[in-house]
Order: C-alpha cells, then structure tokens, then sequence
C-alpha cells in the first residue's frame, strides 16, 4: 500500500473516491483498524482513513436517536450514553482483542459496516435493526443520503439495512444515525451448573420461550467457564448455563426467582449487578474465551434447538476444538488450531442438512486468501448485482468479502 488519506468532509471523501477511480487504485477502508483481520487479506493500493470524521452531530435524548461521525470510537459514545442512562441496545462488541489490536478501538462506522450485535441480539435486533440513516459516498464518488432520525422513515428503499454488513464494500460511511434505548435499572443473570450441552439448550430454550424476557442465555463448557473474570463463573469448576434477566428492581427479582423455579432440576445461583455486567461483556467480547491468537476462529449461525447437537458432532470431528453457545443455542463460537483447511469443509458441510451459516472470523493470511469467509450460495448473483449497482468499478475494499470482487 502506497499511501494513505485522511479527508475531513464528505466532499474531500467524494473527491478521493473519484481519484481512486481515475488512478484505477483501489482503497481501503478503515476507521481505527481494529477489524482489518476480519475477513480476507487486503487488496487495495490505497487506504482511505475515516479517522477525522469524529464527534457527536446531535444527540436527542428524548427522542432516542444520536447522529454520529463514522469514525467516533464507541468508547467515546457509550459514556456519553450511560449519563443519559440510555444505550445501543444491540450490546456491540469489541472484538479488535481477538486480532491482536487494543480494546476501545473500534469505531460506530465499523460497528454498523460489520453488523456487530452482542448477546441480546434475539431480544433487541441485530445492529442494522437500530440503524435509522446515513450520509455515505458510493464506489460512483457520489455523496448520498438515506433515511433519517426517526424510526418509521420508509420513503424509497432501506438502505442502512443493506450497507449494514456491507463491510465498506458498498460505500464509505461518513456520519451515522442510530436508535438508542433506555437502560435498564436492574440486571441479573441466573446460573445454572453441570448440565451437559443438550440439558443446557433445552433449558435456554424453555427460559426463551417464557414470559420472563430472557435477555441473554448461553452455555459454557468447563474448560471455557474457569477463564472467565468473574469468580462465580470461574470457580464452579463445571459447565454454566447462564440466563439474563433485565429491568426494573423488583421486576427483576421475581422473574430470576420464578426462572429458577422452572429449572429447578438444576444447581442454581444469581450473579447481581456488577458480577453480571461483566460476565456479559465477556461474552459479548468473546477475547475472554477465545484470546489465543493463533488460534483459527469460526462464527456459526444455527437453528437456536439444534446448537448443541452441532457443536458436539463438529468437537469429535475437529482435533483440538474449543466453543460455546449464545444467543440461546443460536449462535456457535469454535476455535481449533490452524491447520489444513482451519476446519471449512466439516465446518460448512455439517450446516447443509440443518440450515445456518458459518463465517471465518480470524485466521492466518494465507489460509483466509484461499478458503472462503463467507459463502454467499444462492445470494452470490444478487450480491454482485448490489455491488456493481454501488461500486461499478470495484473500488471500495476489493477482495474483503469475496476473492473476484
């Protein structure tokens, strides 16, 4: 990579893109790098920094949706959220840890360009649920607009919805405006110990389909539950089931007594307050569980019910594999040593018959030129027909997503 730029407005964005296309130079992407492991190696000639695009546009508490730059680091956001006890409730993760990066790097742009939502995604909606509207250039070095700051704006075609997950491919992001929501007043999270992977998944299956509102629920095997911080968790020297309970005090506290009366059948135990904001920053960050950076790293999205049947049929088939469950079985984490195929072909071949998609979250270079990151399958024409229509010349990100494009 030759040289980077680092413009200031969406007309000197505008103007770099347009440089980019008569220099037929490629650029990538970036807000502070923290993901730049994330996906296949990069390809471009040039890197286009969003790292002036900064500050907060407006923020209407009381109409819950903030205007933000791009390139705002989300450890700036979140303080100025939390003194208006609100939040992004898609609980967005901070994953530059797994890739060797410092935490609190990661920006609100790279956040919505990668759809990152945390585990109370099946109860609050994916990041691209919260996204309301953007001020973006295209591939055409053309400054757009779309949507805007209120909920209900369906003038015309969604498209935060679709850049959302886009990974820079589509356009490049310059100011953001999210949905933000009420915290909650009261948070804790009910542990259930020693119960094998198919117990657990039953049980956060009947803790979901309750009228507790279960806000979190994943599964910890042994091995992974004596790394975590939090000394319940760590000391219990079994497997942990843990389920999240959120909202006002009193609410809170009948909902976590009446959820462990539902799984009596099992040693129980509360994790309050604080204990429970970290164990859940655990898992949403992942770097806890799965910290080693040599280790290859796949993203699984499943059937919720059939999680842990997967994860035990791919831990026989996978030497020296290591997972756990969240989003209530729905979503799979697997880590195992980088060898041969860093586990593809069993990995994808075990979706085929029960649905789900399996995503390449970190591996060596040369591993992740040559084997897929995603599998786009029968979406693979529409894929491309969105990118030309976006970036004709395939400008933004080459190569991020797919090998030829």
């Amino acid at each position: 990579m030759t040289n980077e730029i680092s413009p200031t407005s969406a007309a000197d964005l505008a103007d770099a893109v347009c440089g980019a296309l008569r220099d037929k130079a490629p650029l990538q992407i970036v807000g502070q790098g923290s993901k730049a492991g994330w996906g296949r190696p990069d390809q471009a000639m040039r890197r286009l920094s969003l790292a002036r695009f900064t500050g907060i546009r407006s923020y209407e508490a009381a109409e819950l949706v903030m205007t933000v730059g791009a390139g705002t680091l989300m450890s700036d956001i979140e303080p100025i959220l939390a003194a208006k006890n609100q939040q992004l409730a898609f609980e967005p993760a901070d994953w530059g840890p797994l890739w060797g990066k410092p935490a609190g790097q990661g920006t609100i742009g790279g956040v919505l360009s990668c759809n990152l939502s945390g585990p109370r995604r099946f109860h609050s909606g994916a990041a691209r649920d919260h996204f309301l509207g953007f001020t973006a250039v295209n591939g055409r070095g053309e400054v757009y607009k779309a949507g805007g700051p209120v909920v209900k704006n369906v003038t015309g075609y969604d498209l935060p919805k679709l850049l959302a997950g886009s990974f820079g491919t589509l356009s490049v992001l310059t100011d953001i405006t999210v949905k933000v929501l009420p915290r909650p007043e009261k948070q804790r999270t009910v542990l259930l110990f020693g119960q094998g992977p198919e117990t657990a998944n039953d049980a956060m299956t009947m803790a979901l389909g309750s009228t507790h509102d279960v806000s979190g629920a994943c599964y910890l095997p042994m091995d992974l539950a004596r790394r975590s911080r939090v000394d319940l968790i760590r000391n219990a020297n079994a497997a942990v089931t843990a389920l999240r309970i959120e909202g006002s005090g009193p609410s809170v506290e009948h909902r976590c007594a009446a959820l462990r009366q539902i799984v009596c059948d099992a040693a129980t135990e509360e994790l309050h307050s604080m204990r429970s904001l970290a164990f859940w920053r655990e898992i949403r960050d992942v770097a806890t569980f799965m910290a080693d950076p040599e280790t290859v790293l796949w993203r699984l999205s499943v059937p919720p019910a059939s999680g842990a049947r997967l994860a035990g049929k791919l831990a026989n088939a996978l030497a020296g594999c290591s997972w756990f469950l969240d989003w209530g079985g729905g979503l799979l984490w697997i880590a195992l040593p980088p060898v041969e195929d860093i586990g593809a072909e069993k990995i994808r071949q075990s979706l085929v018959d029960g649905g789900g998609h399996a995503t390449l979250l970190r591996g060596p270079d040369d591993l992740r030129r040559t084997v897929p990151v995603i599998e786009p399958g029968a979406l693979s024409a529409l894929l491309r027909r969105v990118k030309q229509a976006f970036d004709p010349a395939g400008i933004l990100n080459p190569g991020r997503l797919s090998a030829d494009w």
